[in-house]
């Protein structure tokens, strides 16, 4: 019994070297990140000479072809002297890259202007280029592209600006202008004259900021629950001057004059003589005694009276 454990002990000690020294296996497609190509990334079951390495890496962004004879030439100048091939006879290696576009160029310019305080809260700043920035293939880094200097002419909006990019190196110089925008109210629909504005009626949409100072424009306090003094087309940019204070009561309108004292309300149907927004005073024609008075607006069609009166009709 003793004799069949040792040898199965043999057995399983033999099988366990042979594992751990396997040879490594040539992989067909090799993804890298890095400058170069090592052992661990053109093999599986590289061992011990995994970090060792066998070529530079193409430029990010490419992928080329290597033979299996440089393959071997490669592995015996490091100590690699067997290997299974795996029927490979040429290995492609990809590099990967950090694709840097206008976009990000673009991240790096706004940042830069809110650290400077131009650009506030709210605000956006819409880039253009002088020149279309074709996409550049950077090194896998944690920061692929940096800002290094960015010269802004508040005047004209023109700009200068010098990224650095990782594993080029030659600065990227570029130019163009820069249009600081801010949320402005516009109307969301057409409207006719007299609607009462609710949020649902205003739609907030960038305009650069020149544009808003030299028109003016209203922020929505100024807007919600105001009426439209004129008939009005969706997508029109919204200045104080387009509304004004809801009028409950228009000029000619028949309405109901209230008074009350206590429990008690006397109602009559009356004509206003002129327009009022709510608290304001407006003159009533009582349709009953023809005589007019003094109300207040109170609601839509609505006015009410403070002086009590002897009878309902003689109000």
């Amino acid at each position: 019994m003793f004799i069949h454990k040792a040898i199965a002990a043999l057995a399983l000690g033999a099988l366990m070297s042979a594992a751990a020294y396997a040879a490594p296996v040539l992989r067909a497609e090799v993804n890298v990140a890095s400058q170069v190509v090592t052992v661990g990334d053109m093999f599986d079951d590289a061992g011990i000479l995994a970090e060792a390495p066998l070529f530079r890496a193409p430029r990010p962004g490419t992928a080329g072809m290597v033979p299996l004879d440089a393959i071997k030439a490669a592995a015996a100048r490091i100590g690699l002297e067997s290997f299974d091939t795996a029927g490979v006879v040429n290995v492609r290696v990809m590099r990967k890259a950090s694709v840097v576009d206008e976009q990000k160029l673009t991240q790096l310019i706004a940042a830069n202007l809110k650290a400077k305080g131009i650009l506030t809260t709210g605000m956006t700043a819409q880039t253009i280029f002088s020149q279309p920035i074709t996409p550049i293939n950077a090194e896998v880094v944690g920061t692929p592209v940096t800002l290094v200097n960015l010269r802004y002419l508040p005047e004209n909006g023109a700009f200068t600006a010098q990224f650095l990019i990782s594993g080029i190196a030659v600065p990227l110089n570029v130019t163009g202008t820069i249009d600081l925008m801010i949320p402005a109210p516009h109307l969301a629909a057409n409207l006719a004259a007299g609607t009462i504005l609710s949020k649902q009626d205003i739609i907030m949409r960038p305009v650069p900021l020149k544009y808003a100072e030299s028109t003016g424009f209203a922020s929505l306090d100024q807007l919600v629950g105001k009426q439209l003094q004129r008939q009005s087309r969706e997508g029109m940019l919204l200045k104080p001057a387009d509304v004004a204070i809801a009028q409950l009561i228009a000029r000619n309108q028949f309405v109901t004059i209230y008074f009350r004292k206590g429990p008690m309300t006397l109602t009559v149907k009356g004509q206003a003589l002129g327009s009022a927004a709510p608290g304001e005073p407006v003159q009533v024609l009582n349709l009953m005694s023809n005589r007019v008075v003094s109300a207040t607006a109170t609601a839509p069609g609505a006015v009410e009276i403070a002086s009590a009166p002897t009878n309902l009709a003689q109000l």
